[in-house]
């Protein structure tokens, strides 16, 4: 089973909260959100694996069994064409969990008139293939958000 962990310290709200019908509606993949800490701070791996998508605000690292698990950070984020976002790592890295794989600054963007929650999404998994999905209380980077089977 891979254990997918926090990428950010937050508030788990679960998908269903997040302000994008493709996430909320689990289009992508079923998962949970984190609304961050309004605090510059880096976004860390959840799981070891392979960078195999690397964008400023989104990330997607698939480990040894070829679970992916995308990052997203804020909701409609790519429209700051990368403004307060910082790669700290690049595509084709090999990454653990919890090492930092984007700088950023939750409150900048809720600034710049985007919603800072980020749905933490298991790709190309049913809602089934996942366990004890953590949708609700405060996490810290790190923290348990769901097991995949």
């Amino acid at each position: 089973m891979t254990t997918v962990t926090s990428p950010l310290a937050g508030r788990a709200i679960g998908l269903a909260a997040v302000p994008d019908p493709v996430f909320s509606g689990a289009m992508v993949g079923p998962g949970t959100a984190i609304d961050p800490v309004r605090e510059p701070s880096e976004a860390v791996s959840p799981i070891d694996g392979v960078i195999v998508s690397m964008h400023p605000h989104a990330f997607v690292v698939v480990d040894g069994e070829g679970h992916g698990v995308l990052t997203h950070l804020g909701i409609d984020t790519v429209q700051l064409n990368g403004q307060g976002f910082e790669l700290l790592v690049n595509k084709g890295d090999t990454v653990t969990r919890g090492q930092a794989v984007v700088r950023w600054d939750p409150a900048a963007v809720e600034a710049a008139g985007k919603s800072p929650i980020c749905p933490i999404v298991a790709l190309e998994a049913t809602a089934d293939s996942l366990s004890a999905v953590v949708e609700d209380g405060d996490v810290k980077a790190g923290d348990e958000l769901f097991g995949w089977r």
